[in-house]
C-alpha cells in the first residue's frame, strides 16, 4: 500500500447532484409518444413468437428475446393491478400528493402500464377498472404524461 494512503483521512460529503439529461426514446419510443401526442390514442406492439402484447411499446420481446412486430391500438380502459397512495411531497413527483401510481392492465395488453390516479383513491383497490384521461390536444407534449391520469369508472 501506498505510504501516502495511511496518512489520508476519508472524507464523505453527503448532498444531492442535479444531473439533467436527455436522451432519444429510439423509433418504437417515439412511434408510441407521438401517438398519444398526435392522436390521443395508446399503441402497443404485439411479439411475433409468443403473441404478448406490450405497452409501453418495446423494441424486442423480453420473454422470446425476438423483435416485436405488430402494432397495436389498446383502448383506454383496463384494469388496476397493483397501486400505492402516496401522501408525502417530494421535488421529484410528477404532481402534488395525495395520488396513486398503479399498474394498470390495459384492454388488450398483456403487461401493465405504470401510471397516476389522483382522484377517488378512497375507492380504489386491486380489481377496478379506470379510464385514461387525456391532456388537451394543445397540451401534449410528446410525453407519457400526455396522458393526465386514470379515473376509476
Amino acid at each position: 500500500m501506498e505510504s501516502w494512503l495511511q496518512e489520508v483521512e476519508p472524507l464523505t460529503l453527503k448532498g444531492q447532484i442535479a444531473v439533467p439529461y436527455t436522451w432519444w426514446v429510439g423509433e418504437t419510443g417515439s412511434r408510441f409518444l407521438i401517438a398519444l401526442r398526435d392522436e390521443g390514442k395508446i399503441l402497443g406492439n404485439r411479439c411475433d413468437s409468443c403473441d404478448t402484447v406490450f405497452v409501453p411499446p418495446r423494441k424486442n420481446c423480453g420473454r422470446c428475446f425476438v423483435d416485436t412486430g405488430e402494432w397495436v391500438e389498446l383502448g383506454d380502459q383496463g384494469v388496476v393491478k397493483a397501486h400505492t397512495v402516496v401522501r408525502f411531497s417530494h421535488h421529484l413527483q410528477p404532481v402534488k400528493p395525495p395520488f396513486a401510481y398503479a399498474m394498470i392492465q390495459l384492454d388488450g395488453a398483456d403487461v401493465s402500464l405504470v401510471h397516476l390516479i389522483k382522484k377517488d383513491l378512497d375507492k380504489l383497490k386491486n380489481g377496478v377498472r379506470v379510464q385514461a384521461r387525456f391532456k388537451e390536444e394543445k397540451e401534449r407534449k410528446g410525453h407519457i404524461l400526455d396522458i393526465d391520469g386514470f379515473e376509476i369508472i
